[in-house]
Formats: C-alpha cells, structure tokens, sequence
C-alpha cells in the first residue's frame, strides 16, 4: 500500500468504481452479450436450415432463382449454390471468438451436416458453406444479424465515463489534500527551527482549517514560553553578574590575601557556571536558518584540536552546504568536539550529507562512558565523576545544550562506543 494520503486516497475513489465496472462487465458479458449473441445465432441458423429444407423437398429451377430471391428478400440473406467441390480449411480462429463458437454449436445442432464458417477479421459479413448431397450452399449474412456487434458502444461508454469522472474527482481530491500536506510542511519546517513557508495559512475542509489553527496556537504558546524562560535566566544571570562584580570589588579592597585568594577562586566559579547558565539559554533563542559550509566548520574544529596537542583527523562525504541555524549549530559541533579534546588525545570526526540528513560522528580514544550512563550526561547540570575526569570548570550543560540544538532542528545526538577505543557521539539531522 502507498504510505502518501494522496495515493491512499486515490485507491479508495479508483478501486470501488474498477471493481463495480468489473462486475457490470462480466455480467453484462455472461448474461446480455452471450444471450443475445446466442438468440440472434439460432435465428440466422434456423433460417439457414429452412433454406436447406426447401431446396431438397421442393423442386428448383437449374439456378435457384426463387430460392434466392426469398432469401435475399424475405431473410436478408445472400444465397447461392456452389458446386460440390470440397470445403475450405478452417482459417485460425481468436482466442476470443464468441460468434465462431456460439454459430458453430448452432449449426451443429439444427443442420448437423459438414460446414465451414468465417468469421475472422474486421468484416461486416459472415459466410457460412454447408456442404449438401450433390451441392454446397454458401450463405453470406451481416455480422449483425448472428452477433451482438454494439457490445463495445457500452463498454466504451462506461470506460470514458469513468475516465471522466476520475479526473474531476482527481482535481477535486488534489485541492483537498493541498492543505494537508502545507501543514505537514509547516510541521516538519517548524521541527527543524526553520521559518513557516510564506505561503502556509489555513484553509481547506474545517477539520484540516482547524488543525491548521491550532497548530499556529501551539507554536505560538511554545515560542513564547522560550522567550519568557530565556528572558528570565538572562535576567538573573544580570543580577547575579552585579552581585559578583561587588564581591570582587570588596575583595581587591581587602587586604588579607589568604582570604581573598580562596573567595577569588569561588567567585570564578561562579562566573563560569553563569556563563553556562547563559550559554543554556541562548541554546533557545530564535535564530534565522541559512547556509553553512561543513567545510569551513570542520577546519575551525581541526585547529582547535591540534592548538590543543590532539591528533585530529576529519573527513566530508557529500555536498559541504547544509541550511541550519548557523550560531546554533557551531555551538552544537563545538560541544561535542570540545568534549572529545578535553578526556582523548586522538579525536576522529566523519560528516556524511547524504538523502537529505546529515550524520556527523566524533570519535575519541578516551575513557569513555558506560553505557548504563550515556543518557544521564545528556540532563542539565549533570556532571560524570567516574568514567571521565571531571572538570572543575564545567557546569554540566555542555551536552544538554548540545542535545537541544540538534532536536531544534528535528534531529537527535546519540552515544556509543568508538571503534578507536573510546567514545562516539553521532549526530543525526534533516538537511
């Protein structure tokens, strides 16, 4: 079965009405065509077999005068008598040939006498030789009068009315499944962190107007409630940052140094789990999406890791241009990677863009993680103390802000063991 409504519902208009026409066919095929046929034989053969019975039990002139005349004009048919030469070979008969087999049985059984028919081709005319004692009688008869030959009138007339009103019915149903698929596309942009098309409104049947409505309702709601939230920790990152820059201003006024030292350090921390904290926030801020060039992102990445001392190696599969949130992403790949640098000393990155998704995997050599706790490290503030070292500086939002950029876009970030030996952490999105 097609997995597209349009098809689907295709099927369910096309498929009643072939299989109604199917039934229509057989028996208009089995009961009218075939009975008519099958009368209209009998007659022309009945009249056949009273020509017979006259010219053998009443005497004829030499050439048969009366006797055709009362054929040609009583019976309408074209009679003559042949010599007694043999019978011509029976010509190759269709494999669907009603006439052939249905005169054939008729003349068999009221005549019962040797005969040769032809019925082959497109002819108006069939002619019959029956072969008589010391003569042959050939008759030759309109198709019409033993064949019921207006049998493809109705079928043509059913076909092309049908044909007819499948394609009013296609138009019909293409108009109605257009706002469908619009809000499939509206869906799948908005998905991604894409725009809504230009052009996308409700419209259509009142089922699909109000799925459309309440679809622009619920992006409506959700935007706005990432706009509160991310207005909201930016405003109490402001407030904390005015409140850490009074603590350091008392404490470059303090003259105990051994204090000052271990509040300094606190301090720092602090700053740096705000920083977080915004970073965080900004992972949901409203973004246009445009192109980015792989490329370019992957040679930024392979700088960072040899500045850092890693052996980095990295590889392009596909078209370099993709169209995403170009800050979001960088920041979703730098995560990663950054990652990967801070616990390995040999980081392999691979990005295959390819049937409309891209799969970027990041392989390392470190430590790694069990697999009963890859999911944890993707929680805010989580942080792993056992499977890999733990960065004093680190917040725990490195992943989870990683992990919202990429189902932003309608993607997901998944966690697995690396053929090098460590970690691989593959992403997956719609381009």
């Amino acid at each position: 079965m097609p997995r597209g409504l349009y098809a689907r519902s295709l099927i369910i208009i096309i498929a009643p009405m072939v299989l109604l026409q199917s039934v229509i066919a057989f028996v208009f095929m089995e009961r009218h065509w075939q009975t008519v046929t099958q009368r209209l034989s009998t007659a022309v053969t009945r009249d056949i077999a009273a020509i017979i019975d006259v010219i053998e039990t009443y005497p004829q002139d030499s050439d048969f005068a009366e006797v055709t005349r009362m054929a040609r004009e009583r019976l309408a048919l074209n009679v003559a008598i042949l010599p007694p030469d043999p019978l011509p070979t029976p010509a190759p008969k269709p494999f669907f040939s009603i006439l052939d087999r249905i005169l054939s049985e008729e003349i068999t059984r009221q005549i019962g006498r040797p005969f040769w028919i032809d019925t082959v081709g497109n002819s108006n005319l069939v002619e019959i030789r029956i072969q008589l004692e010391d003569k042959v009688l050939r008759v030759i008869a309109r198709r019409s009068q033993a064949y019921a030959s207006n049998t493809h009138i109705f079928l043509l007339w059913m076909v092309g009315t049908s044909l007819v009103l499948l394609f009013i019915a296609i138009l019909f149903l293409r108009n109605q499944i257009r706002p469908i698929q619009k809000l499939a596309e509206a869906a799948e942009s908005f998905g991604k962190g894409r725009p809504l098309p230009s052009d996308f409104r409700p419209r259509g049947a009142i089922e699909v107007r109000r799925a459309g409505l309440a679809f622009i309702q619920m992006r409506e709601r959700i935007e706005k409630q990432i706009e509160q939230r991310t207005t909201m920790l930016s405003g109490v990152s402001h407030d904390l940052r005015t409140i850490l820059t009074r603590f350091k201003l008392q404490l470059a006024l303090s003259r105990d140094k051994s204090l000052t030292d271990a509040l300094e350090k606190d301090i720092g921390d602090m700053q740096s789990m705000l920083e977080g904290y915004l970073s965080f926030a900004k992972g949901d801020v409203k973004e246009e999406t445009g192109e980015l060039d792989l490329n370019t992102v992957l040679h930024e990445i392979a700088a960072d890791g040899r500045l850092s001392g890693k052996k980095i190696k990295t590889s392009l599969i596909g078209r370099p241009d993709i169209v995403v949130r170009p800050s979001a992403f960088r920041r979703l790949v730098t995560n990663l990677s950054s990652n990967a640098f801070r616990y390995a000393d040999r980081v392999e990155i691979v990005a295959r863009n390819a049937k409309g998704w891209l799969t970027l995997t990041i392989d390392d050599d470190g430590p790694g993680i069990p697999k009963n706790r890859r999911e944890d490290v993707f929680k805010p503030f989580y942080r792993l103390d056992e499977a890999r070292n733990l960065n004093d500086s680190g917040t725990g939002l490195g992943l989870s802000i990683a992990r919202d950029v990429a189902r932003s876009h309608g993607g997901d970030i998944v966690l697995d063991e690396s053929p090098i030996g460590g970690l691989r952490a593959e992403l997956r999105l719609p381009v």
